[in-house]
């Protein structure tokens, strides 16, 4: 779980990240997922080339089985991590998103 201290020093790189834009690589399913995303399963988690050389493993949102393809363009978006904490607070986090 990550604390509000570690979301905040974090966020600068978080910053850095978003909409950038690059391509799947790779992705598996996740069909059995950890606790705290159990919500969200199943769900692809994609490695990704991004267009400075970098590569990025994410979650892929907002997404449709024609969307998992070697080459299919991506950009990074910020989405709810999972479910809020017992202090309330809401982990966001980078998550990418297919492009047209």
């Amino acid at each position: 779980m990550s604390s509000p201290v570690k979301i905040w020093r974090n966020q600068k790189e978080v910053a850095r990240l978003v909409g950038a834009t690059g391509v799947i690589v790779s992705w598996t399913i996740v069909r059995v997922p950890p606790a705290d995303y159990g919500d969200q399963a199943p769900y692809p988690v994609v490695l990704l080339s991004l267009g400075n050389g970098k590569r990025l493993t994410a979650q892929l949102v907002d997404w449709e089985p024609r969307h998992l393809k070697h080459g299919q363009r991506v950009v990074t978006v910020i989405r709810r991590v999972t479910q809020p904490n017992t202090d309330d607070v809401i982990p966001y986090g980078l998550k990418v998103k297919p492009l047209s």
